[in-house]
């Protein structure tokens, strides 16, 4: 008993791992003996993909990448039907029960339009289609980009989610919401105090117990079916070759997450394991959440007090706009902050050949690194040396040669280039689900090249963007602080996401990790309620797209004005302390917000 009162933090948390192993034991068992609920992603043996995933049937999907339909191309949109394969190519008939399909002339096998950074909501959570020529985006003018969009919210069988668990996801965020204020006040009050030698066995601890809970519940969410259906087909055809898998499949995602995809889609076709398939899709992302928690972790414990440390790392371990994303909806925005915040971390370390690689993953990841690709030119640009861009720029190209070179047999040497292109004009809308201005202006979903005071919303964004990104590098460069490299990442982020155009609902989330880091680095309590609101504003707004509560036409509801609000307010108040902190350094200590002196 002695032994369990001197390490009571660490006991604790043993029997917390325990039973959270526990759980995720018996929640894999169920589902490997067939318990689990259908997800309609054909994940179960009973007839769905991974039913027929060894057997090598190809899902067809309607449009392709550039957004066009092939020639002779038949569409049904009617939910639960389903298309009957072209002659001569019988699997090219997906096994997917209520999904629409498509078939093109001579049986070749389309790409999807948008692929996976589309989260298209339907009126009241039901199903629409956007194709070309489509009376809806005649009336609208937008009928070029996207060749279909996909419906969002409580839409079985469909794009959307299967609407479960809503209610017990709001109680946690709630519950959540009040347990880490009651912990960062008693931190501030001096009444949180963790004295354990052991210090990396606690953290491991916490982030093991996060992360087998969140296994747990991965195979019961039937997370954003769209999604989930596209990673499921496109692990599939990764598998059967990289050299051919952008000509066979839908994806319009950088080479990077396809070697994840490839990965799941060999190991599921091991004896046992397809029943396993969702939980694989999401298990990347699952991991990755813990890696950027220890990441945090690692940050702050060299800055701040161990238990200031600590909630830093749970904070975002349990955060439920981290929570939404990867265990509920399925998607990758986790794995690709991982590599964001690994980045921006090793140029805050003047590591900039680092900085280089991580970030080239990132861009390779997704199209959205970019936006994050100025922080390391503020780097170089203050080092005023040839060397550092030289070695950026080998150590760039030469991870792209690497990551491109298995799917590049035969193709064009700027395919690439191309895929990048077709995958940026994809959505030329004003906002696409997004929380931001043009939202809060009643725009989601009308065409970017609409005029509003004087300028279209697409010319408004490019303003926008480059005032975020100019900001950034004035207030950068003038601070002469490597640390300000997670400031400039967070107004960029911040910025592009709130002020500019074709944003997701999702591309704000790594907002939420760059602000505790920034927090850490800056010490300032201001940025610890920016990771607080941000992290509130991700959360509303994935969650009112998984569960249908947006409206794809100019109506403003209260969620959306709310978040809206504020976002653009964090946003003024980060330019603000990135004034401040630029001329005074070494401002208020977050230790001094939190913690009382040290006796």
């Amino acid at each position: 008993m002695s032994l369990i009162k001197n390490h009571k933090w660490i006991a604790a948390l043993a029997l917390a791992l325990l039973i959270s192993l526990g759980i995720s034991i018996y929640s894999l068992a169920k589902v490997s003996g067939g318990s689990a609920p259908d997800t309609g992603a054909g994940m179960q043996q009973r007839g769905g993909e991974g039913a027929s995933f060894r057997s090598g049937e190809r899902g067809v999907f309607p449009g392709n990448r550039n957004g066009s339909q092939a020639a002779g191309q038949q569409s049904r949109w009617e939910g639960g039907l389903r298309s009957a394969a072209s002659a001569g190519d019988s699997s090219a008939a997906g096994d997917f029960d209520g999904w629409p399909q498509s078939t093109a002339e001579g049986g070749s096998q389309n790409a999807a339009s948008g692929g996976k950074d589309s989260s298209a909501q339907g009126q009241n959570g039901g199903q629409q289609s956007e194709v070309p020529g489509d009376p809806q985006n005649a009336a609208d003018g937008s009928g070029s980009g996207s060749g279909f969009t996909r419906p969002s919210g409580m839409n079985p069988g469909g794009f959307g989610s299967d609407g479960q668990y809503g209610l017990a996801l709001a109680v946690y965020a709630a519950l959540f919401a009040g347990l880490l204020g009651a912990a960062f006040y008693y931190a501030k009050a001096g009444r949180l105090r963790i004295n354990e030698s052991r210090r990396g066995l606690l953290i491991g601890l916490l982030l093991a117990v996060g992360l087998f809970l969140k296994l747990a519940a991965a195979p019961w969410i039937s997370g954003y079916r769209g999604d989930i259906r596209f990673f499921t087909t496109w692990a599939q055809e990764a598998a059967h070759g990289l050299g051919s898998f952008y000509e066979n499949s839908s994806s319009d995602y950088p080479p990077l997450y396809i070697y994840i995809l490839y990965a799941t889609g060999k190991i599921v076709t091991l004896p046992q394991i397809e029943s396993f398939f969702l939980t694989l899709i999401k298990l990347p992302s699952i991991i990755a959440d813990a890696v950027t928690a220890w990441l945090l972790y690692k940050a702050a414990s060299r800055r701040l007090p161990f238990e200031t440390a600590l909630l830093i790392a749970g904070f975002y371990m349990f955060n439920p706009a981290v929570l939404i994303n990867a265990t509920f909806w399925g998607q990758v925005d986790s794995f690709f902050t991982m590599i964001v915040v690994a980045a921006v971390l090793a140029v805050t370390r003047r590591k900039l050949g680092w900085g280089a690689f991580f970030l080239t993953l990132s861009i390779l990841m997704k199209p959205q690194g970019i936006i994050y690709s100025p922080v390391l030119l503020f780097a170089l640009l203050r080092t005023g040396k040839p060397g550092p861009w030289l070695k950026a720029a080998a150590i760039a190209a030469v991870t792209t040669v690497i990551i491109a070179l298995p799917f590049s047999a035969g193709k064009n040497p700027l395919w690439l280039y191309q895929l990048y292109s077709s995958t940026v004009g994809e959505y030329p809308y004003a906002s696409v689900n997004a929380f931001n201005l043009f939202g809060l202006l009643g725009a989601n979903y009308k065409n970017s090249s609409s005029i509003f005071l004087f300028f279209s919303y697409h010319v408004w964004s490019m303003i926008f963007i480059a005032a975020a990104t100019l900001l950034s590098g004035w207030y950068y460069l003038r601070s002469r602080n490597a640390a300000f490299a997670s400031l400039s990442a967070l107004l960029l982020i911040s910025g592009v996401f709130t002020f500019s155009s074709s944003m997701h609902e999702r591309y704000l989330f790594p907002a939420a990790a760059l602000a505790l880091l920034a927090c850490v680095y800056f010490q300032d309590k201001r940025l610890l309620w920016m990771a607080f609101g941000f992290s509130a504003t991700i959360f509303l707004n994935t969650y009112a797209v998984y569960y249908g509560y947006t409206s794809r036409g100019g109506h403003v509801g209260f969620l959306l004005f709310f978040s809206a609000l504020i976002n653009i307010a964090l946003c003024i108040l980060l330019v603000r302390v990135m004034l401040d902190r630029s001329r005074q350094p070494n401002a208020l200590s977050l230790e001094a917000a939190l913690l009382p002196e040290q006796v």
